[in-house]
Formats: C-alpha cells, sequence, structure tokens
C-alpha cells in the first residue's frame, strides 16, 4: 500500500514541504485536515451527529468523533476534502452543499502520536434519516446525534451525562437501533478550544439562517 503524503505547514499555516503521514505524526509537523459536522432540527430543537469509530481503528477505537472527518492528501485541495462525508458515511455532497465554519487549529496527543491539525471545517444540515447513512465499515460502526445545547453542556461541565440517539451496525452490516446514555470520556479527547470554536460558530450560522 503506498503510503500517504501529506503537505506541512508552519504554525501559521505557511507551506513547508511535504512529508509522509507517519513522519507528520511522529515530527508533529502542522499539516491539513477536513471536519463536516453534520446538524439537523427535530421538534425544534438542534441535534449535532458524531460518528462512532469502529473496533479496530489504531487511534481512539469505540469512541464517538466528528463527523466525518480525514486528512487532505498532498494533491488535494479543500475542495477534496468533501470525498470524506460520502467515504465515511453514505452521504454524497457536494462542496457548495457545505457551510465554512473557518480554520480552526486542534493538538492531539496519544501514545506515539503527535496529531497537529489546521483544520478546515464544515456545517451540514442535513434531513437524512438514519437508514440513509451508509457506513464504511473499516472506519464507522454507527451513527448517533444529541441536542446540541446537551452536549454543550455535557463538554463544558454542566452535565456528566447525556441521551444519545443513533444505530450501530452488526458485523453483517444491519442496522441496530440503539439509545444509549453516554458521558464526556464517550468521545475523542479533542481540545476545548477546538469544540468551543466549532459550537460558537454553528451557533452564529444557525442564527443567521433563523434555523
Amino acid at each position: 500500500m503506498t503510503e500517504e503524503i501529506l503537505k506541512i505547514f508552519d504554525e501559521d499555516g505557511n507551506y513547508k514541504g511535504m512529508e509522509t503521514r507517519q513522519k507528520v505524526h511522529e515530527k508533529g509537523y502542522w499539516h491539513e485536515t477536513f471536519h463536516c459536522w453534520l446538524i439537523s432540527v427535530h421538534n425544534g430543537d438542534i441535534y449535532i451527529y458524531f460518528q462512532l469509530r469502529c473496533e479496530q481503528k489504531k487511534d481512539y477505537p469505540n469512541l464517538l468523533d466528528i463527523t466525518a472527518a480525514g486528512h487532505l492528501l498532498s494533491c488535494e485541495t479543500v475542495e477534496d476534502g468533501v470525498r470524506e462525508v460520502n467515504e465515511e458515511i453514505g452521504v454524497a455532497l457536494a462542496f457548495s452543499d457545505l457551510i465554512s465554519l473557518g480554520v480552526i487549529k486542534e493538538r492531539l496527543y496519544e501514545k506515539c502520536l503527535i496529531d497537529h491539525e489546521l483544520c478546515h471545517v464544515f456545517l451540514y444540515e442535513t434531513k437524512h434519516s438514519f437508514e440513509h447513512f451508509f457506513l464504511q465499515k473499516e472506519e464507522v460502526s454507527g451513527i448517533y446525534r444529541v441536542r446540541l445545547d446537551d452536549f454543550i453542556e455535557l463538554w463544558f461541565g454542566q452535565q456528566t451525562t447525556i441521551h444519545s440517539e443513533g444505530f450501530k451496525e452488526n458485523p453483517l452490516g444491519e442496522k441496530i437501533t440503539d439509545v444509549k446514555v453516554i458521558h464526556k470520556q464517550s468521545f475523542v479527547p479533542h481540545e476545548d478550544h477546538y469544540l468551543k470554536k466549532v459550537v460558537e460558530n454553528i451557533q452564529i450560522k444557525i442564527a443567521q439562517k433563523n434555523i
């Protein structure tokens, strides 16, 4: 399998060259990623969607994460990143369907992983039911949604548990409806700075659209 090559940058986003993905994470080079957050409206409430990382993932298995996300390869533009939405959760979108939430820096550390990301973050309001998500089984094993306000309160300490609803796929690829109580440790440990900026920008876009 050909090793992925990523563009590398300084912290201010100035291009510095290219390196393998392995070396990027060993050395902690800044690199570009694509993040897409899905939201929806149900009974007047805003819900935010999370993917459940499959148990075979090397990093953060069985944890809830950004709806769809991935690295941008050296040959790709930001617009190419929309492929992640189709590949991971089976939702076919055009780049023009997305709302930009800006570029947000994030640092993640896991064992030998030093992940310094320049995250190109986008928002999409979905009308899809759970039946219309088709998962990349090597990456994703379920989709869950929670009330946006509940998630904010959970992440920043006003609640210790919240309710989620969604589905998991069994080994046969069948969708199994799932409702469960989750806590902060149920999620990939993103930086507070990153998530604070994401939810603030989502709230701004919601207000502008009068959702």
